[in-house]
C-alpha cells in the first residue's frame, strides 16, 4: 500500500482581488486586452507619451493607421498598447476614421448558408478588396433568410432590416433592426405596422417606405408605410390599390417603383406600381416598364439598370423616353457569378454577388450622345471578378448594401 504524507502547514488563500494573488498568464493577458479596449481617461494619458509609430508625429501616424484593412487589426494590435487601443475597438476605430474625414465604401452582403440555412452578415472592404465579418443580427425568431427586405442610408452608414419570415411556419414578421457602422452594433428599432415579407422597400430623402408583400395569412398586402429613422416612429401611407408581393424596386426620381416580376407560366403580364412621395399617391407602372423589367435594379447615373436574369445576364437600361429597355455596350455578366445574385451600386459600379460570395464589379461608362439623338445617352460596361476566399464558400447571397465609413 503506498503512504501519502499529509502536511499540517496549508497554503494561503486569497480573496479576488487580494493583492498578494498572482493571475495565471492567460487570465492577465484577458485583463489587460479588456482595459485597453475600454481603456480609463489616466490610462490613455499616460499611453499618448508613447509614439504611435516612432519617427513620425502622431497626426501623420493615426493617418496611416486608419487605412488599414480590418482583417489585419487582430494581428496588427499585437504591436503595441496604443495600437491595440486603436484597432481592438471598431467603434473607435471608425470615429477615427470619421473625424479625419475618411470615407470609402464597404459592401455588406446579408447571406445564408446552402445547407444550414444559417444567416450572417459579411463585410467586403472595397478599397482593400478584404473580408470581415459584423455582430449577429439580434433576431429572437428562427428565421428563414428569405423574405427579409435590406435598406441603407450609406452616407450615415446606416442598415435597416425590416420584416422577413419565421422558418418553418411561413409567418412574416413586423421586426426592423439597425447597424450603425459607426458604432458596429445593432440596434432594435420600433417594429412594422404591419408584419409582412417579400414586400418593397427604398430610401427617399432619409425616408424608409415599405409597400405590399405577405400577410400573415399569406394573402398579399395593399398596405404601405414609412419609417423616420430619426424618431423611429411609423406612419400609414396611401395604400397601393391593388395587392401585391415584390419582386424587385428601386428608387428613381424621387419616386418609388416596385414590380411583382414575372411569374411562371408567364401568361399574365407583371403588376407595376410607382409611388410618388410629394403627393402620397400611386399610379400604374408604364408597361413597357414592368414587362421589360426581368431582372436586379440598380439606379446609376440616374437612370435605372437591370441586370437581367434571362437575355445572357445582359445588363440593360430603361429608355423612358419611348418606355423600352436597351441592352447597353459590353460583355454579359461573367460566367462566374450564378444565381441567385444580390446587386447594389455605388457611383458609376454595379457590385452583382454571386453564389460563394463571388462578386462581379461592372464599371459603368456613359457615352457621348449620337449625333442623331443629341439628349440620348449611351452606355457601356466593363466587368472584374473579385474571388472570394474558401471559408465563405458555402455561403449564397440574399440582399447587398453599400456604407460608407
Amino acid at each position: 500500500m503506498q503512504r501519502v504524507r499529509f502536511s499540517s502547514q496549508q497554503a494561503p488563500v486569497h480573496k479576488l482581488g487580494d493583492p498578494q494573488m498572482t493571475l495565471s498568464p492567460k487570465f492577465r493577458l484577458a485583463v489587460i486586452q479588456s482595459a485597453l479596449a475600454n481603456p480609463s481617461p489616466e490610462l490613455e494619458l499616460s499611453l499618448r507619451e508613447e509614439p504611435l509609430i516612432p519617427g513620425l508625429p502622431d497626426d501623420v501616424a493615426l493617418n496611416c493607421l486608419l487605412r488599414l484593412p480590418v482583417q489585419s487589426h487582430s494581428s496588427c494590435r499585437a504591436v503595441c498598447k496604443r495600437w491595440h487601443m486603436l484597432l481592438g475597438n471598431k467603434e473607435r476605430f471608425f470615429t477615427n476614421r470619421k473625424q479625419f474625414g475618411l470615407k470609402d465604401p464597404w459592401l455588406f452582403v446579408f447571406a445564408y448558408h446552402k445547407c444550414t440555412g444559417k444567416i450572417q452578415w459579411q463585410v467586403l472592404d472595397l478599397t482593400h478588396f478584404s473580408w470581415h465579418t459584423i455582430p449577429a443580427m439580434p433576431c429572437k425568431d428562427k428565421v428563414c433568410p428569405h423574405g427579409f427586405r435590406c435598406v441603407s442610408i450609406p452616407p450615415d452608414g446606416t442598415l435597416f432590416v425590416c420584416g422577413g419570415m419565421v422558418s418553418d411556419v411561413d409567418c412574416p414578421l413586423d421586426l426592423v433592426l439597425k447597424y450603425e457602422m459607426q458604432k458596429n452594433r445593432w440596434t432594435v428599432m420600433n417594429r412594422m405596422i404591419t408584419a409582412r415579407s417579400f414586400f418593397a422597400s427604398g430610401v427617399i430623402d432619409g425616408m424608409i417606405y415599405v409597400a405590399g408583400g405577405n400577410s400573415t395569412d399569406l394573402y398579399e398586402l395593399d398596405s404601405a408605410e414609412v419609417l423616420d429613422p430619426f424618431n423611429g416612429s411609423w406612419h400609414p401611407i396611401a395604400n397601393m390599390g391593388t395587392n401585391m408581393a415584390s419582386y424587385d424596386a428601386a428608387v428613381l426620381n424621387g419616386k418609388l417603383l416596385v414590380t411583382e416580376g414575372w411569374l411562371w407560366p408567364f401568361y399574365v403580364s407583371p403588376r407595376g406600381q410607382v409611388y410618388d412621395p410629394r403627393t402620397n399617391n400611386w399610379e400604374n407602372m408604364a408597361v413597357g416598364l414592368r414587362e421589360g423589367w426581368t431582372g436586379s435594379s440598380v439606379v446609376v447615373y440616374g437612370h435605372l439598370f437591370v441586370v437581367s436574369e434571362l437575355e445572357r445576364m445582359k445588363l440593360k437600361v430603361y429608355e423612358p423616353e419611348n418606355d423600352s429597355w436597351e441592352a447597353i455596350e459590353g460583355p454579359p455578366l461573367p460566367e462566374q457569378i450564378c444565381k441567385p445574385f444580390a446587386v447594389n451600386a455605388c457611383d458609376c459600379h454595379i457590385y452583382v454577388v454571386g453564389r460563394n460570395l463571388l462578386v462581379a464589379v461592372g464599371h459603368i461608362t456613359r457615352l457621348n450622345p449620337k449625333e442623331s439623338c443629341k439628349e440620348k445617352w449611351n452606355f457601356s460596361v466593363r466587368w472584374h471578378v473579385i474571388d472570394a476566399p474558401e471559408s465563405l464558400s458555402d455561403l449564397t447571397p440574399s440582399s447587398s448594401q453599400v456604407l460608407f465609413a
